[in-house]
C-alpha cells in the first residue's frame, strides 16, 4: 500500500467556515504587523469554499468590523441591512405579532445585515488566498494525528476505496498536514471534535450540551410578496409546549427568502419528525403567504449548537 505524502505548515486549520477562514485571515493579519512570514492551511470538505453552506442568516458585524474595517470596500456581500423585526406567535389557524417595545433585546436586529453565509465564505476565502493562505477545498479531514497525546496536525481521507473498505486499482492515500498548531473549526458535532473530546475527556466538569437541528430552505418568490430587509421569527405551532424551537424568515436580496425551522434534539415525542414539522410550518396562513407561487431554489439541514458550557 501506498505511504501518505507529508505536507509542513506552521498552523493547519479544519473547516472553511467563517469561524476557520476568519482565523486564517486574523493570524495572516498578525503575522503582518509582527514581520513574520506564516504558512497556514485551511482543509475544508467541500468541493469548493461555501459549498456545504447553503443558510442565509442575520449577521451581526461586530467581528467583521474589527476583521477587516474597510469589508464595505472590498465588497463583502452584507448588503441588505435589517429595516424591520417581526416576532409571531403562532397558533394552527393564526398569529400574534409582538408589539415592538416588548421584543428582548437580544432579538433585536437594528444595524444587523441579512446575507448568505456561503457568498460570504467565499468572500472570505478570497480575503484569505489573497493574504497568501493555502486553501485545500475538497479535501475531508478524516483523522488527528498525534504524536504521544500531543496533536501534531490531520490526516485528509483516503480516495478509490470499494464498498468493503478496501482499496482499488485507483487507490490514492491521503494526506498528512502537520503543524504545531492545528485549529479545528469544523461546525457542530464534528468528527475529529468529537474524537478530540473522548480522548481528552474535554466534556468533564462542563455543562451538558445542548443541540439542535436546523431545517433550510432558499426561496424566489414573487416581488408583490417580498420585503427587503425584513426578519421574521416565529414561536409556537406547530411544536407543542413541551418541544423548544421556532422558525425564522428572512427577505434578503433579488426576491429571496432564508426560511427555517429550528428544533431542539431533547423533544420528548419519539414520533415526532422535525422534517414533516418544518412542512407543517410552512403551510402556515403567515409563512404560506410568503411563499404561494415561489420556487425552493436550495434546501439542507444540520446540527445546530443550542447551549451547554
Amino acid at each position: 500500500m501506498q505511504e501518505r505524502e507529508s505536507m509542513e505548515f506552521d498552523v493547519v486549520i479544519v473547516g472553511a467556515g467563517p469561524c476557520g477562514l476568519a482565523s486564517a485571515c486574523r493570524l495572516m493579519q498578525l503575522a503582518t504587523d509582527a514581520g513574520r512570514e506564516l504558512n497556514v492551511c485551511v482543509v475544508e470538505k467541500g468541493s469548493e469554499i461555501g459549498a456545504h453552506i447553503m443558510s442565509g442568516a442575520v449577521i451581526e458585524p461586530t467581528a467583521l468590523n474589527e476583521l477587516f474595517p474597510d469589508w464595505k470596500e472590498r465588497g463583502a456581500p452584507l448588503s441588505v441591512p435589517v429595516v424591520a423585526d417581526e416576532f409571531h406567535f403562532l397558533s394552527e389557524t393564526g398569529s400574534r405579532c409582538m408589539p415592538a417595545a416588548l421584543v428582548p433585546k437580544f432579538a433585536r436586529n437594528h444595524g444587523n445585515y441579512i446575507a448568505s453565509l456561503g457568498e460570504l465564505c467565499r468572500w472570505l476565502g478570497e480575503q484569505a488566498e489573497a493574504m497568501g493562505v493555502n486553501l485545500f477545498p475538497g479535501f475531508a479531514a478524516a483523522e488527528v494525528l498525534y504524536d504521544g497525546d500531543q496533536v501534531v496536525g490531520v490526516a485528509t481521507g483516503d480516495m478509490g476505496r470499494g464498498a468493503d473498505g478496501q482499496p482499488k486499482d485507483s487507490f490514492e492515500p491521503g494526506y498528512e498536514l502537520r503543524a504545531p498548531y492545528t485549529l479545528f473549526a469544523e461546525g457542530c458535532r464534528g468528527n475529529l471534535g468529537k474524537s478530540l473530546m473522548q480522548r481528552f475527556d474535554l466534556c468533564r466538569d462542563s455543562d451538558p450540551q445542548h443541540y439542535g437541528i436546523g431545517l433550510k430552505e432558499i426561496w424566489t418568490v414573487d416581488p408583490d410578496r417580498h420585503r427587503e430587509g425584513l426578519v421574521v421569527h416565529t414561536l409556537g405551532w406547530p411544536l407543542d409546549d413541551s418541544t423548544e424551537g421556532g422558525g425564522f424568515v428572512y427577505h434578503a436580496r433579488d426576491n429571496q427568502l432564508y426560511l427555517g425551522l429550528i428544533v431542539s434534539l431533547d423533544y420528548r415525542n419519539p414520533y415526532l419528525s422535525p422534517f414533516d414539522e418544518f412542512q407543517r410550518w410552512k403551510q402556515h396562513p403567515l409563512i404560506r403567504q410568503c411563499l404561494e407561487g415561489g420556487q425552493r431554489i436550495s434546501y439542507g439541514a444540520r446540527a445546530v449548537n443550542k447551549g451547554g458550557l
